[in-house]
């Protein structure tokens, strides 16, 4: 795939390009700069929500973060594959001695950098939030506030604009680098220069929850997915299909526990029935499973004091029907991406932290469903009739 120097240098080429393609549309900085102001924004609104106010306010970042990502993720990925399919572009690059893979990869690989540099933008603004949060009892923190949207926000239009008019430079791709690097400095002066009050009736310090970094790689994984999956689109359908296809899967993905899970898991017996429990309340019990249909008969012997569960959890009560295993439901619980696996902000509730073997676990599912994701996505420009 990348044979030598040369086919290492043009892999960079097709990534950096897509990068600039992406960091250069107005879109990118107009889906920044609200992002990150959203973000902070929540943080100044009074909720009333009986001393959960701070939590509301990180889990609302952590949701805008992963909604920024989701259409970060299909913008960029029909403005940099779509288009230059259908403009020509792809086949130029394509008549080259360039491969369809080196280009697919190449693209994936720019298209992650510039949502990693979106996501980081966002995640100054959530960390920031966590901060400046307060109950009932407490007050907005509006001169951060101002820092922010002044110092970080305002000034990196200013800039861009003026480096703009007097040299000639890109605004977009100038004002992105200044909202990065602005934010970022408001930020560490925010946590320098003002004092630390109080969140309200708690009288707990105003302090950043660094946690936030831990869930909003969580968080990026999932776009990096939702990046994939969008690229896969692409090369064979225009934005509003991709759009309604990756919110779809968004979707159906957080409700895949409640959807599927159920219908997918084997009863006790992997063969359903009705449930008739003996025994007394201290003693050993046997659970009988019978089928009507087949005629068959299952005893499970159950040693006292132990809960009686079938496989998905649940606890089995006498007379309770218990259903067979969908395979149709287990292949649509295993193709869709769960979610719930990358949203952890329950976690931040309270002294919880996220651990650092599942953030490799998920590293892991992040690995195998992009490979599978990217491979479809090969499949389908394969053959791509490119004119």
């Amino acid at each position: 795939m990348f044979p030598g120097p040369f086919g290492l240098r043009q892999f960079g080429t097709i990534a950096y390009n897509a990068f600039m393609e992406v960091a250069q549309q107005p879109v990118y900085l107009l889906l920044m700069t609200c992002s990150g102001f959203f973000c902070v924004f929540l943080s100044v609104v009074p909720y009333f929500a009986f001393g959960d106010d701070r939590q509301l306010v990180k889990t609302s970042t952590l949701a805008v973060m992963l909604l920024t990502g989701l259409f970060g993720a299909v913008l960029s990925a029909s403005s940099s594959v779509a288009r230059e399919i259908r403009s020509g572009t792809a086949l130029a690059v394509l008549s080259k001695p360039v491969g369809r893979a080196r280009f697919i990869l190449g693209k994936y690989v720019g298209l992650s950098g510039a949502l990693m540099l979106l996501l980081y933008a966002n995640l100054v603004a959530c960390l920031l939030a966590s901060r400046m949060a307060y109950d009932a009892y407490g007050s907005a923190d509006t001169f951060s506030f101002a820092i922010y949207c002044l110092g970080g926000l305002l000034a990196a239009f200013v800039a861009g604009g003026f480096l703009n008019y007097f040299l000639q430079v890109r605004f977009v791709i100038t004002t992105v680098i200044a909202v990065v690097i602005l934010t970022t400095a408001m930020f560490a002066i925010i946590l320098t220069t003002t004092e630390a009050e109080t969140t309200g009736a708690g009288a707990d310090p105003r302090l950043v929850d660094w946690r936030l970094i831990s869930a909003s790689a969580l968080i990026l994984f999932a776009v990096l997915i939702l990046t994939a999956l969008a690229l896969a689109c692409s090369t064979r359908l225009e934005l509003l299909p991709t759009l309604a296809i990756c919110s779809s899967v968004l979707f159906l993905g957080l409700m895949s526990d409640w959807l599927f899970l159920a219908r997918a898991e084997t009863d006790l017996s992997g063969m359903g029935g009705v449930v008739a429990i003996e025994g007394a309340k201290n003693e050993d019990k046997t659970i009988t499973i019978s089928n009507d249909d087949s005629k068959q008969q299952e005893q499970h012997r159950v040693l006292s004091g132990k809960s009686i569960l079938v496989s998905n959890g649940d606890t089995v009560v006498e007379g309770q029907k218990l259903t067979k295993a969908s395979w149709w439901a287990s292949i649509l619980y295993t193709v869709t991406p769960n979610w719930q696996n990358f949203w952890l902000a329950d976690v931040l509730e309270g002294d919880g932290k996220i651990p650092t073997e599942y953030i490799g676990q998920a590293f892991g599912y992040l690995v195998g469903y992009v490979g599978a994701t990217l491979s479809l996505a090969l499949w389908l420009f394969e053959d791509r009739e490119l004119t």
